[in-house]
């Protein structure tokens, strides 16, 4: 397979499929989640069954223009309930993956959480995985985790490099670059972020963590500037051609992802990893594009 360095790339790879996969939108009633879904549909990315209050759908649709026989609607009046059947209807393997409509994140969370009805197998995680398309870098980057975990020890950042491995597989990588970042290139006891590092980095060359390369701790000049590199004259297989980053907490992480959307002119899909089907988390402000790169991602990496 062909790697795959665009987010249209990610989208023409999804319309090219026969059969497309069917995402459960969990309360699904407001104007930009019917919109993503109705352009979901109309670009062959997607079909979709929205559990939610049929009344209030048909009044959002008709009101901006929304072509209602584009997906099925399952009446559902109340949110947790909604999100509940939404669930429900994953587990039953009647859909491939699962989108926030307008129930909260938590409920929805909560609803993928679910010991006895949930999505999420034993010993997983959910991580958040943003796929960025910035003007200034060579091919897709990858970073985690901007929206979930808060403060990731080791264990947690094991998890999240091989989710994230999983996607860049699926994007065409074969052995996909991991950076974990940190403020300096060096180890240092009073920086835990470093030590994660190097025990990740170690871990990955005894072979515990596979199918990629894994080098740290890197600054986040090393791991995408090859500029930086030279100068510096740092060898590593991952620095300056980075595929995947992975940040010490959700601050730095949260706070790069912004920056490179609103100062930087890029793009992202993002889907959230670890339950046993891709989960899409846009919200209000995301771009029309991000959100149909979120659901085009998640149909990518989604396995019946």
């Amino acid at each position: 397979m062909e790697q795959i360095k665009t987010l249209q790339g990610i989208l023409e790879a999804v319309k090219s499929r026969k059969e497309k996969k069917i995402v459960s939108v969990a309360y699904g009633q407001d104007l930009h989640t019917l919109q993503a879904v109705e352009r979901g549909v109309k670009e062959g990315v997607l079909n979709a069954v929205i559990f939610a209050d049929k009344d209030e759908v048909k009044k959002v649709c008709g009101e901006n223009g929304i072509d209602t026989s584009l997906f099925e609607v399952v009446n559902v009046s109340e949110e947790k309930e909604a999100v509940r059947q939404a669930v429900r209807f994953v587990r039953e393997k009647k859909a491939d993956f699962i989108m926030k409509g307008l129930c909260s994140t938590a409920n929805y969370m909560r609803g993928i959480l679910n010991k006895e009805e949930g999505l999420l197998p034993p010993d997983a995680v959910l991580s958040h995985a943003t796929v960025i398309e910035s003007p200034y870098y060579h091919k897709l980057l990858m970073v985690s985790d901007v929206a979930v975990i808060p403060a990731p020890d080791v264990g947690i950042k094991e998890k999240m490099i091989n989710y994230d491995v999983k996607i860049a597989h699926a994007l065409g990588i074969e052995m996909p670059k991991v950076a974990i970042i940190a403020a300096v290139e060096t180890v240092s006891e009073k920086m835990q972020a470093t030590v994660d590092a190097a025990i990740l980095s170690k871990m990955n060359d005894r072979g515990q963590i596979k199918n990629c390369f894994v080098d740290g701790p890197l600054a986040l000049d090393l791991a995408v500037s090859k500029e930086s590199v030279e100068i510096k004259k740092v060898r590593s297989s991952v620095a300056g051609d980075a595929d995947i980053l992975i940040f010490p907490n959700i601050e730095s992480a949260n706070a790069f992802y912004k920056t490179t959307t609103k100062l930087g002119g890029a793009e992202i899909g993002a889907v959230v990893t670890g339950a046993i089907v891709p989960a899409v988390l846009t919200s209000r402000g995301d771009s029309e594009a991000s959100k149909l790169y979120s659901l085009s991602l998640a149909a990518l990496i989604a396995e019946r």
